[in-house]
């Protein structure tokens, strides 16, 4: 019998306490046996959003004998993100704004038209600004008695979540799912053959998405050499020129991954207000849109400017993982640790032998910085400058 947690990998305490909580929530014993507010952690691609939505799901759920059965109506449009009921809140920007979040929150006011609940899953909630963070507190403060709140975010931490929004969300944290588990899934569910689900599974650093993109998109497997190759290029001395060309690569991605669907928002929106029209008043209804398109090319560029953050913030944990495979092999014989990169043995002995163990932790140090410089909107140029420089010093 299939679970709509069966989409949960290496998550089965996670799947047992949130079944328990639909089962509860379907009971209608106490409005007390319900919480009204969650909050799910858990490191990149350990699949918080989509325990989130598994859990939307479930308590939407109408089949009598199973929550979440995964086949009725309720469960198969929750995950297709087409139930009235459920919101998704997936923030393609740098950050979640007031007017945003207001809007929602308007939404989740209402009674629930057709579903059990009205259901809003926040992805991504460490983006909130403070002040639309502000807005949803209230709202969690006091909720409606039908409607549930399920944020997403990286940790506990008060730069992931605020202190007092935290406090109010009942925390459920997912962990890192192991290799085995992770491919397996991608044998059973994406028909996969054995090696290649085990050697993406392997390098995927437990994140299931990524693994899945390593092992059916050639791009992606691309995109992993020429991070990892930088390294090499420290050792050649031309490490200044592989780095522009790191950044050069994700600006190039997130141009290609945006172009269709830019064109595609200024078509519809350009329709919206009447362009093309020749009826009466179609001359005027273009007027005073200049703001509306002003906001659509600002809610894009950065839309792009977190695609490219994004592409370079893989790179760098790969670069990073590298370099800890090299300490890892330092100190002697790491049979008992899992490699990040367990393909590129060869590299990691290079690199291992050529540098001294405090000089591998100071490279990883570098790397981390450079990730944080991205973070506090430091030009991807200049911060992977910073960090080149760097690694050269520690490689010389």
């Amino acid at each position: 019998m299939t679970s709509v947690f069966d989409r949960l990998v290496g998550q089965e305490t996670v799947a047992a306490e949130l079944t328990d909580a639909a089962v509860a929530g379907r009971s209608g014993a106490a409005e007390g046996a319900m919480t009204h507010s969650w909050l799910f952690t858990g490191p990149p691609g350990s699949g918080r959003s989509v325990a989130a939505l598994c859990f939307a799901a479930a308590l939407q759920c109408t089949d009598p004998e199973e929550v979440g059965c995964g086949r009725c109506h309720a469960c198969t449009t929750t995950l297709a993100g087409t139930h009235g009921d459920v919101r998704r809140v997936i923030p393609e920007g740098l950050s979640i704004s007031t007017k945003e979040m207001r809007g929602i929150v308007q939404i989740a006011a209402r009674r629930p038209s057709t579903g059990r609940w009205q259901v809003v899953v926040i992805e991504d909630a460490d983006r909130l600004t403070e002040a639309a963070g502000n807005v949803l507190l209230k709202v969690v403060e006091e909720p409606p008695a039908r409607t549930v709140f399920l944020l997403c975010a990286p940790s506990v931490d008060p730069e992931d979540i605020s202190v007092t929004l935290r406090s109010r969300c009942r925390h459920v944290h997912l962990v890192t799912p192991s290799a085995p588990a992770i491919a397996r899934v991608l044998r059973d569910h994406d028909g996969l053959d054995p090696e290649t689900a085990e050697w993406a599974a392997a390098v995927s650093g437990g994140h299931i998405g990524r693994a899945r993109r390593l092992a059916t998109d050639e791009e992606a497997r691309e995109r992993r050499r020429r991070a990892l190759d930088l390294v090499a290029a420290v050792s050649r001395g031309t490490a200044y020129v592989a780095a522009d060309e790191l950044v050069k690569a994700a600006d190039d991605e997130a141009k290609e991954l945006s172009a269709e669907r830019d064109d595609r928002e200024r078509d519809e929106l350009a329709t919206a207000l009447g362009a093309g029209g020749t009826g009466k008043g179609a001359a005027g209804a273009t007027r005073g849109s200049a703001g509306v398109l002003k906001d659509l090319e600002r809610r894009q560029k950065s839309r792009a400017t977190r695609t490219g953050r994004d592409a370079l913030d893989r790179a760098l944990l790969d670069i990073a993982g590298l370099y800890r495979d090299a300490l890892a092999v330092s100190f002697g014989d790491p049979g008992g640790i899992t490699m990040t990169h367990p393909d590129m043995a060869d590299r990691t002995r290079d690199l291992a032998t050529r540098i001294r163990p405090e000089g591998l932790l100071r490279s990883i140090d570098a790397i981390l910085a450079c990730r944080e410089a991205l973070e506090l909107n430091v030009k991807p140029r200049f911060a992977l400058a910073a960090m080149a420089a760097a690694l050269l010093a520690q490689a010389s």
